[in-house]
């Protein structure tokens, strides 16, 4: 099974904590959102993004950002603002 499949058939069990809550709205200047997993969700989703496995993370980059979750609890870590490509 290719990767990104492997994350998209997990996609029910992606979540976060509160300090990740924050530190995405922060990252990302999310301040209105009100569900920052259903968009982190609905960013993995996109047929654009690129979703890979490396070490113990998937990373997911779709309109110049990039989710950081780990893999085996499905947890977003992070997310981010490619600055490079913006």
């Amino acid at each position: 099974m290719e990767n990104r499949q492997i994350l998209l058939l997990n996609i029910e069990k992606i979540h976060t904590t509160d300090r990740g809550i924050d530190r995405i709205k922060r990252n990302l200047k999310l301040n209105d959102c009100k569900d920052v997993v259903e968009f982190c969700k609905n960013k993995i989703l996109d047929k654009n993004c690129n979703i890979y496995n490396q070490g113990k993370n998937w990373y997911c980059e779709t309109d110049n950002i990039k989710i950081t979750i780990n893999s085996h609890s499905f947890t977003i870590i992070t997310a981010h603002i490619n600055k490079e490509k913006v």
